[in-house]
């Protein structure tokens, strides 16, 4: 996780990655600020495609689920249908305009919020994809109020 931060040119230290990855029960756990979040997706986006040449994008004060949502497509090149599948592997099924409602523009009038279900379906879903092996509903719950999941694979 260090590293990938660094790929967003974020530096941090492993006790505060440990501290961001605690359960909430536990005295030391530390909340992970929406922009110290946008730093990781976007480290995520440049370890898994890349870094683009220029400037580097513009790092979101305040995410919401689309974001996120987006942030993970782009990271891990899933079209559509991909996305779609991965919900499913989460036994959720949502359509593909849907799905396209939650990548337009809040001004768009088929705009969607993607509610903390979805977004926890999707990861779910991407657990269950990329790491089989592990039971994702033996334990491995995501937060209800949008919490990190310790055991999120990342990298495979």
């Amino acid at each position: 996780m260090i590293a990938i931060f660094s790929q967003a040119d974020l530096s941090v230290s492993r006790s505060q990655v440990s501290d961001w990855l605690k359960k909430e029960a536990d005295p030391a756990q530390q909340e992970c600020d929406d922009k110290t979040l946008a730093y990781f997706l976007n480290g995520f986006i440049n370890e898994m495609r890349g870094k683009k040449e220029g400037a580097a994008p513009a790092v979101e004060d305040v995410l919401n689920n689309n974001i996120i949502l987006m942030k993970l497509r782009i990271a891990l090149d899933l079209r559509a249908e991909d996305v779609l599948a991965i919900m499913r592997l989460a036994d959720f099924v949502m359509s593909k305009p849907e799905l396209s409602a939650f990548s337009r523009k809040k001004t768009h009038k088929h705009y969607r919020e993607c509610k903390d279900q979805i977004l926890r379906n999707f990861i779910r879903g991407i657990e269950k994809n990329f790491r089989p092996d592990v039971d994702v509903d033996a334990g491995a719950d995501v937060d209800v109020d949008g919490g990190t999941n310790p055991n999120w694979p990342g990298r495979t």
